[in-house]
């Protein structure tokens, strides 16, 4: 069935379940790793950083192989369909392994959790890729694509408040390490949910069949590398993601360590990701209104502006915190709306001036780079922290000196805050908007 302009709302709402499955996965583990590493397992800060990006590394390797592999697939069922099963359930099972590490010395745990993280990784990729490539070959129209990514945010926000917020409560209510077992095992439920979702939800969803040009896939990077548009917002996602990841990283620091209140984790996560369940709409609208680009600057300033008042964590009163976190959830909210909506127009300004529907390679491409951008979060935050002198155990009971608190505030809100900031040199450089892709698509 070929791609049209308009979608029925159960496509929209099929494809957008999807996000279940990538917002529990992008999330938890960015949560909860790091502490689990250092808290539970008793792993320095900076071997628990390694361990935490050395998988998402090999995804910047892979994800755009994955992407070719999907563009290549001839299956009934459409070429990317399969994958969403295939990997979604080999994702699910080596996410309910990932936090059950047995009692067997440290050095064994910690190459149990990197063999099944990496595993994880791997799966992930092959589900991740070919799900983002889907709407380029679902839709051609510009403002179509928008709702279309408004059904995927909002979804993606819900998930990532429900496991965000649920993970760490899970955990402390059974406590200890099982405690990250039983929190394991229903992360990966939710995960396989979101997996049989998108697979059955997109079904009947209109596809244009890929039309992979020739050549290796080092030429086909080669081609995508000279769209300088996509390369613009590519270099301003990845950064930004390095900022979320670092945010992301500290939450359960911050909460335990800095405002030591019973259900601050919790509590954050909610601040976080309550505003993009309200706002994704409006942003969606502010975008028909005053288009993409400049939608996602305003979304990319307010972010920044959250992230920067968090820095008064450790004096100011809990609830001022709170508050900075929902701002930056506001900014959050357009900031997964926007480039999201944007990258299927720099895909289909491509696939018009080449004739060669590479979507599935961009999107490899882009989730390379939003996973490095993720994985180097944890890291930095974790080298933050070592600086910084944070003392490792395995019961998560150990008073921190000074400079850690000082740093685990620092790594949550002042070095986001200027990678936002940083960011925006890219994003002002882009320059597709409604009119020139329209002109492309019709052309």
């Amino acid at each position: 069935m070929p791609a049209t302009d308009s979608l029925p709302r159960g496509v929209r709402v099929g494809y957008g379940s999807g996000s279940v499955a990538t917002g529990a996965f992008g999330t938890v583990p960015g949560l909860m790793l790091l502490p689990y590493l250092t808290d539970s397992l008793g792993i320095s800060a900076i071997i628990a950083g390694f361990i935490v990006f050395a998988p998402k590394a090999w995804d910047v390797v892979l994800n755009p192989i994955a992407g070719r592999i999907s563009d290549r697939t001839v299956d009934p069922r459409g070429p990317r369909r399969p994958w969403l099963l295939r990997a979604g359930i080999g994702l699910a099972i080596g996410f309910a392994l990932l936090f059950a590490a047995p009692e067997m010395g440290r050095v064994a745990e910690a190459a149990w959790v990197l063999a099944l993280f990496l595993a994880c990784a791997t799966a992930y990729a092959f589900f991740q890729v070919p799900y983002v490539a889907m709407p380029a070959e679902m839709t051609s129209s510009y403002d179509e694509r928008t709702r279309l990514m408004t059904w995927r945010v909002a979804i993606l926000a819900f998930t990532i408040l429900l496991a965000g917020a649920s993970a760490p409560a899970i955990r402390d209510a059974v406590g200890g390490r099982d405690g990250y077992r039983v929190m394991g095992v229903a992360m990966a439920a939710i995960i396989l949910t979101g997996v049989v979702s998108a697979y059955a939800g997109t079904r009947r969803a209109p596809v244009t069949a890929p039309q992979p040009g020739a050549g290796s896939l080092r030429d086909q990077l080669r081609i995508v590398a000279t769209a300088h548009d996509f390369r613009w917002l590519l270099t301003c996602f990845v950064v930004q993601a390095l900022a979320t990841g670092c945010m992301l990283a500290g939450v359960d620091y911050l909460a335990s360590d800095v405002l030591g209140q019973d259900g601050a984790a919790t509590v954050l996560f909610v601040c976080f990701v309550g505003p993009a369940l309200l706002l994704t709409p409006v942003w969606s609208a502010i975008g028909t209104r005053i288009g993409k680009k400049r939608g996602y600057l305003a979304a990319s300033v307010i972010l920044g502006a959250g992230a920067l008042l968090a820095a008064t964590s450790r004096t100011a009163p809990p609830a001022l915190v709170y508050a900075a976190v929902a701002l930056v959830g506001v900014g959050y909210a357009g900031c997964q709306v926007f480039p999201m909506a944007m990258l299927p127009d720099a895909a289909a300004v491509d696939a018009r001036r080449t004739g060669s529907n590479r979507a599935g390679v961009y999107t490899g491409v882009w989730t390379a780079g939003e996973t490095l951008g993720l994985a180097l979060g944890p890291g930095v935050f974790a080298l933050v922290l070592a600086i910084g002198g944070y003392r490792s155990s395995t019961d998560g009971d150990v008073a921190q000196p000074d400079s850690a608190l000082t740093a685990i505030v620092l790594g949550f809100s002042v070095l986001p805050a200027v990678l936002m900031a940083l960011s925006l040199l890219w994003l002002r450089r882009y320059s597709l908007d409604a009119s020139q892709v329209d002109a492309a698509v019709s052309a």
